[in-house]
Formats: C-alpha cells, structure tokens, sequence
C-alpha cells in the first residue's frame, strides 16, 4: 500500500483520513438511503481532490450494490425510467463543466450542490410525479452526478411520499444503472485512470466495514439523530469550501 500510496502522491495520514470519510458515508449511506457523496464530496475535496468524482463514482456503486439485494422487490421501473433517460443529457453537461471550469469554480459548484443536498432532505419539497418532473429530475442528477457524484437529491424530492424501503430501492436501483453510466462518460473524457482503481481497492475495506456496520446496527439507532448529524457535518464542508 505504502508505494501504490507514493506513487500518488498520497501520505498514510491523508489516507487514513479518507478512509474515514468514506466508512462514514458508507455508513449514512446504508442507514439512510443516501449520504456517500453527500459527506464525501465536500470532505474529500478538502483531503484529496484527485479522488472526486471517480472514487466516489465507484463506491457509490458498490453500496448501492449491496443495498439493492435488500430491497429489490421494491423497485418499480415506473418510478426511475423517465430519470434514467434524463441522465444522459445531465451527463454530458456534467462532463462539460468538469473539463471546463477550473478547479476553484468547480469546488463552489460541489460546495452549493451539497447544500442544495441538505436543504432537499430538511425541507422535504414535494413535487408532483410525471414524466416531466422526473425527466427534469434526471438531467439534474446527471449534472449533480457527474461533477461530485452527487446524483440523488433531485430524485428524493420526487420520493418523499414513498416508504423509507422503497426509497432505498429505488434509489439503490437508480444509482447502479446510472452509476455504470457516469463511469462510462468519464472513462470517455478520459478522467479515469488505472490508480483510481488500485487507490479504490485501498479503501474497499473501510466502504464495505461502514455498510457492515450499518447493516448490524442502524435499525437501532435514530434515524432522524443520525441524518441530522450527518447534514451538520456537510453542511460545515460546504461552507468552509465557500469560504
């Protein structure tokens, strides 16, 4: 690990930060439905920029993963389609902005699309459920997806009204397809490299304890504790990425 870490430049102590980071989304992300890029964008940036969006592109994509098998009899098609064909104009201006705007711009943009996050979740906006709002929902968490890996407030605002588990299922659902997508259109700009992968391997444990452990124990914790700690915790990333 120590010479695949110096080969990218990346010192034991900023790694064994990261790794925290994403044990801890993992962690939200399982318990709640989402959380992953919402905790790790703004934190990771700070860290290691180089590590957003892939690393989070790819572990977004595992934990849904593993969450999906849970609930994969609560995933209605209906309720994700439109979406899934709003992402692909929401990828590519996605892919745009990330090859156009310079780094200090784009951490403003990871910044607001954080806070856009947690005001989603606290607010709990509803919308109605058409073809329209779900395909707008979908360009969206193209753009929010493909700049910090942050593709699932715009689809909550549409959820609200289903049960916690189908939430979760369709989300998960949603985040593997369109996970696959985003990995594709940045492979295709050429924004992946090989040591994304050998870094990601790195952190593989710290994602998979973080769902473990989410697994054992979330149902006993308080749901509603958790997620506002969480959104304190982005919140303060956010805004010290303003700053």
């Amino acid at each position: 690990m120590d010479s695949m870490l110096a080969w990218v430049n990346m010192p034991m102590s900023t790694w064994l930060a990261c790794a925290a980071v994403l044990l801890l989304g993992a962690f939200v992300q399982r318990a709640t439905g989402f959380g992953l890029a919402v905790i790790g964008a703004p934190l990771l940036l700070m860290l290691e920029p180089r590590l957003v969006p892939v690393i989070l592109v790819l572990f977004g994509f595992t934990v849904s993963l593993m969450m999906v098998r849970h609930y994969w009899h609560e995933v209605r098609l209906d309720s994700i389609g439109m979406a899934l064909v709003g992402r692909l104009p929401g990828n590519a201006l996605g892919i745009w902005l990330l090859l156009a705007a310079p780094m200090f711009l784009l951490e403003k943009l990871i910044a607001i699309i954080v806070l856009f996050a947690v005001l989603v979740t606290l607010c709990r906006f509803k919308l109605p459920v058409n073809r329209v709002t779900l395909f707008g929902a979908g360009v969206l968490s193209g753009i929010f997806g493909t700049v910090a890996a942050i593709g699932g407030p715009p689809m909550v605002i549409l959820m609200h009204g289903l049960p916690a588990d189908r939430v979760r299922g369709n989300l998960a659902a949603f985040f593997i397809l369109t996970s696959m997508l985003t990995i594709m259109t940045l492979a295709f700009a050429n924004q992946i490299q090989l040591w994304h992968f050998q870094v990601a391997l790195t952190f593989l444990p710290a994602v998979l304890v973080g769902n473990a452990v989410a697994d054992a124990i979330a149902h006993r914790l308080d749901r509603r504790l958790l997620q506002g700690a969480s959104l304190a915790l982005c919140t303060l990333a956010a805004l010290g990425l303003l700053l």
